[in-house]
């Protein structure tokens, strides 16, 4: 009899002795919007906790156009799109429908857990979190386009408007043999050489920067009803699957997003880049950590002219501790050699 029927004393749910602080602390730690959604069909308790959690991740698998299905979505399991810039200004992230579309609620009541799944907007699955603190969002990949063994990455940082970006580029990334001895550029005398200007070197530094800058204000412009939507925000981060850029608002930006006017481009959904100062370094040849060789290496450092910056003032140790600190690895590693490197100032007006 013991076989058929259970024991009473086991039958008590050992997890239910756990409090809800407790619990909401091992939800924090999954972070990843699917999982949660899964959690929140286990059991009421869980569909009451989970809109509780501090930190979300969200990971975006497929973007659809605005009038497109679920069905016509991009599938990110053919050739992945290099620049997907140009559509990116007329789609919308798509993300996570298969695992909370046909959930229904624990109550038994038949209507779909998260209801405004069908909308496919990220901003709409994440209304049903009402304590969101950590918010980090990744795109299936870089907006970017460019050649095969191109290096272009970059980081920046928006309140309202641009506050801070850094962009790090090479026209080749090699690997180094072992014992391999490099011979030393004739022209690296530590400045700019004549062929930088002859050969269309200056002009692809432009496209770079200009591409970048217009990847991270039409991120920026995506995040405002998110924003909006979650008063509770102090962290917010945007990046992509390729790891080519990252857009990050800290607790003064958000504070600062909220408080002044978007100002939003005239010809496109992005945000207006207002007019900049930039510093940029090169050097014709780097060697980097784990035997990876740099071709062409560039930095540039962007900041908002003092009549574009919008109020916000950041000093110059600020400035250099955020670009010192943009990348990790041998990136970083780059960014510090490239720092001690002449400097040469450009400007730009604001687009």
């Amino acid at each position: 009899m013991a076989r058929i029927h259970a024991d009473p004393v086991l039958e008590a749910d050992q997890f239910d002795r756990l409090p809800d602080s407790l619990v909401l602390v091992i939800l924090n730690n999954v972070e990843d919007v699917r999982s949660l959604g899964r959690c929140s069909a286990v059991s009421k308790r869980f569909y009451g906790l989970v809109p509780l959690v501090h930190d979300v991740y969200v990971k975006i698998d497929r973007v659809v156009t605005v009038d497109g299905e679920a069905e016509d979505a991009l599938n990110l399991s053919s050739p992945k799109p290099r620049n997907i810039l140009s559509h990116f200004l007329k789609m919308m992230l798509f993300t996570i429908i298969k695992p909370f579309h046909s959930m229904r609620g624990p109550n038994g009541a038949g209507r779909p857990l998260f209801p405004q799944l069908a909308q496919h907007s990220p901003a709409q699955v994440l209304r049903n979190f009402t304590h969101i603190r950590n918010l980090r969002v990744e795109l299936p990949s870089g907006d970017v386009g460019t050649e095969e063994g191109v290096l272009l990455k970059w980081r920046a940082e928006y309140g309202s408007t641009l506050q801070n970006c850094v962009i790090l580029g090479g026209t080749q990334v090699d690997r180094k043999p072992v014992g391999a001895e490099h011979e030393l550029y004739s022209e690296d005398n530590g400045s700019m050489p004549e062929s930088f200007y002859t050969n269309g070197g200056l002009k692809l530094r432009v496209v770079w920067t200009i591409s970048s800058l217009i990847a991270a204000s039409t991120r920026h412009y995506l995040l405002r009803s998110i924003i909006k939507d979650h008063p509770t925000l102090t962290s917010l981060v945007l990046t992509d699957a390729d790891g080519q850029g990252t857009l990050s608002m800290g607790v003064e930006q958000l504070k600062e997003f909220r408080e002044n006017q978007l100002s939003a481009s005239a010809c496109s959904n992005r945000t207006q880049v207002p007019a900049c100062n930039m510093k940029l370094k090169y050097a014709p040849y780097l060697e980097l950590p784990g035997g990876i060789a740099l071709q062409g290496a560039t930095l540039v450092a962007i900041k908002p002219s003092p009549e574009g910056s919008n109020g916000g003032h950041t000093s110059r140790k600020e400035t250099d501790a955020f670009v010192s600190g943009a990348f990790d690895g041998p990136f970083k590693f780059a960014v510090k050699a490239l720092m001690k490197r002449r400097t040469y100032l450009l400007e730009m007006n604001g687009f």
